[in-house]
């Protein structure tokens, strides 16, 4: 056998013409390597098709309750001083009721309630009603007659609101 230079082909090899079944049996390899190409790279895309369309949702899912989030945020800011300003409205409540208002006072008193009023504060109406635990703090009971019984008799302190949520519970003196 001889051997071309640097080659490890015989030279019988080289010379011998391509066969037309040789050339047919490439062609199939070839025809089968592109097709599982083309179905793995369709699988793929697919594949990739779902990973996007997850991907787009769980990101709308995402801005969805940032923004929810943000508007509660917003609502909720300010409780804290609302809060802390809830005695003083106390104080004026209490003036008004042992009759020792002022004009100035009174201005001021209206003034702040409108002012909470707008930030959301609403006052709870307890007096009369049923009494209720998750709205109420029961500080004494006293005996009333059998249609007063379970219902708050006076209240003590207000309860209030802040965009439908409890900030302060009302305390009351239930009938017993």
């Amino acid at each position: 056998m001889n051997y071309e230079e640097n080659n490890d082909i015989p030279v019988e090899d080289l010379n011998d013409p391509i066969q037309a079944d040789d050339l047919t049996g490439n062609e199939a390899q070839t025809q089968t390597v592109t097709e599982n190409i083309e179905s793995s790279s369709s699988q793929d895309l697919q594949e990739m098709r779902d990973k996007y369309l997850r991907l787009m949702a769980e990101f709308e899912n995402y801005k969805k309750r940032t923004s929810k989030e943000r508007i509660e945020f917003a609502k909720f800011a300010s409780q804290e001083m609302i809060v802390s300003l809830l005695p003083i409205l106390d104080d004026f409540d209490r003036e008004v009721k042992h009759g020792q208002v002022t004009e100035g006072s009174k201005l001021i008193h209206n003034k702040l309630a409108q002012l909470l009023k707008q930030k959301g504060l609403t006052e709870m109406q307890s007096t009369g009603e049923p009494f209720d635990a998750s709205k109420h703090e029961a500080i004494t009971e006293i005996p009333v007659t059998e249609d007063q019984k379970n219902k708050v008799f006076d209240t003590v302190e207000k309860g209030y609101y802040l965009s439908d949520k409890i900030i302060r519970h009302a305390k009351v003196v239930v009938g017993k």
